[in-house]
């Protein structure tokens, strides 16, 4: 296990990187609008001539981010690439490949409304009725409340007539209305257990790094930030590359709202994941 460094600002390591792949939710906000301190470190970056990628499973197309960053005053022009696991989705659906060529074009939404982008200027349409549906669509839980129960009986009619359950990102839980909950990831993961086909694309997957990656002409030395062990530092590690956890993230309810984080705690979380960061930070900020 690589030893893990508690830092109060990015400012103390950004000498060292050129590159800063961010995640989204859990970095920049919390569920509603970017955060101040995002804002400045993103600003500082940028000054300091660094290369900065937002990656997110956000089910958000990227001109969706795109707006909310615009709204907060930042200019889009100031990253490199921005891709979310929502934009995957949508070229996957249209182009109809791989495990998608199957899938159908009538598809039952679980969960709240949320974005509707990964589906624009499709050919698919939306059921209410799950006996008509050629696969499920998920894209975030309808109440911050809501558990698995919530949708036990539905999910397990709909694994007895045998429809996919589909969503971007793997994550289990996310921020909704600034409150950890969660997330279609943990839905996909009970629907298969019961037997039923999930389709998902997200981080840990370095596919999606990789999309990122082909938009830089050089790299160069490479940082990963996220909030979630199981899907930001675990894919950093499969890739070989330093990253630092956002410990005011998904994970607050066990790592703590300190200002200093808790390494210790962090080294018993990421043990349970197999994949450690190198540094772990309460915010980020500058």
């Amino acid at each position: 296990m690589k030893m893990i460094k508690p830092i109060v600002n990015i400012a103390k390591i950004a000498d060292d990187y050129d590159t800063f792949i961010l995640g989204f939710d859990g970095v920049l906000t919390e569920g509603a609008g970017i955060l101040s301190d995002a804002r400045g470190c993103i600003n500082n970056l940028f000054d300091s001539k660094k290369k900065v990628v937002i990656l997110s499973n956000t089910s958000l197309r990227v001109a969706e981010v795109a707006d909310i960053l615009q709204k907060a005053s930042i200019s889009p022009s100031r990253f490199t690439c921005v891709m979310t696991a929502g934009e995957v989705l949508h070229y996957l659906l249209k182009s109809r490949s791989g495990a998608y060529a199957a899938l159908g074009d009538i598809y039952y939404r679980l969960g709240g409304r949320g974005a509707n982008g990964v589906f624009y200027g499709l050919d698919y349409s939306e059921t209410s009725e799950i006996e008509k549906a050629h696969f499920i669509y998920m894209s975030e839980v309808s109440d911050v409340g809501d558990t698995i129960d919530t949708y036990r009986p539905l999910l397990e009619h709909a694994a007895t007539l045998g429809i996919p359950f589909v969503c971007a990102g793997n994550d289990t839980s996310c921020f909704k209305n600034s409150k950890i909950c969660l997330a279609p990831g943990a839905i996909a993961e009970q629907y298969a257990v019961m037997g039923g086909q999930i389709i998902t694309l997200g981080k840990p997957d370095i596919r999606l790094f990789r999309y990122c990656m082909d938009s830089l002409s050089d790299a160069g030395r490479i940082l990963v930030i996220g909030d979630n062990i199981a899907t930001d530092i675990k894919a950093a590690s499969s890739l070989e590359w330093d990253s630092v956890l956002v410990s005011k993230g998904v994970h607050v309810n066990y790592l703590g709202e300190g200002y200093i984080p808790d390494v210790a705690k962090t080294r018993e979380l990421s043990n349970n994941y197999d994949a450690s960061p190198n540094f772990v930070i309460s915010n980020f900020r500058w």
